[in-house]
């Protein structure tokens, strides 16, 4: 029986929160630098050209729409990426495959306190590797620093 912690909440909700944030400044800006005519004649020079402000405000907006667009997609292309513990190796994403056997050392000394734990394994270079899993990244991860454990030990 596997045990999976799909992708944190906490990752979720910063994907959103950047979202609404490039929506809203691609708002504001826009709204500062086309509609708003007091802020336009606030930043206009007596010669009639247009401050850095009001240049920034006119010329930002499509690019928070852009980063806001991207910020989605990223979040769209990683939304069902999952750790998890198989029956003889550890799945890291659907891309990194740890055996069992490979796993050198566990440190969990900053787990309880951070939700942080480091894997340090062998790769098939021989290679020793570090591999550090966070609870900001992925939820449920007690379950298998426990199975992880069991499996080592």
């Amino acid at each position: 029986m596997a045990i999976e912690a799909s992708l944190s909440k906490y990752k979720r909700n910063s994907f959103l929160i950047g979202i609404a944030a490039c929506i809203v400044f691609a708002l504001w800006f826009a709204y500062d630098g086309r509609v708003n005519q007091e802020f336009i004649a606030k930043h206009t020079t007596e010669q009639g050209h247009p401050d850095g402000t009001l240049v920034f405000n006119q010329k930002s907006p499509p690019f928070f729409a852009v980063g806001a667009v991207l910020i989605g997609a990223y979040w769209y292309a990683i939304r069902n990426r999952k750790l998890v513990a198989a029956e003889d190796a550890l799945i890291v994403a659907g891309r990194r495959r740890i055996p069992y056997d490979a796993i050198e050392k566990i440190d969990k000394t900053y787990f309880e306190t951070k939700g942080l734990f480091t894997i340090a394994y062998k790769n098939e270079s021989g290679r020793l590797v570090h591999c550090k899993l966070s609870d900001r990244q992925y939820d449920n991860l007690k379950p298998i620093v426990d199975h992880l454990v069991a499996q080592i030990t």
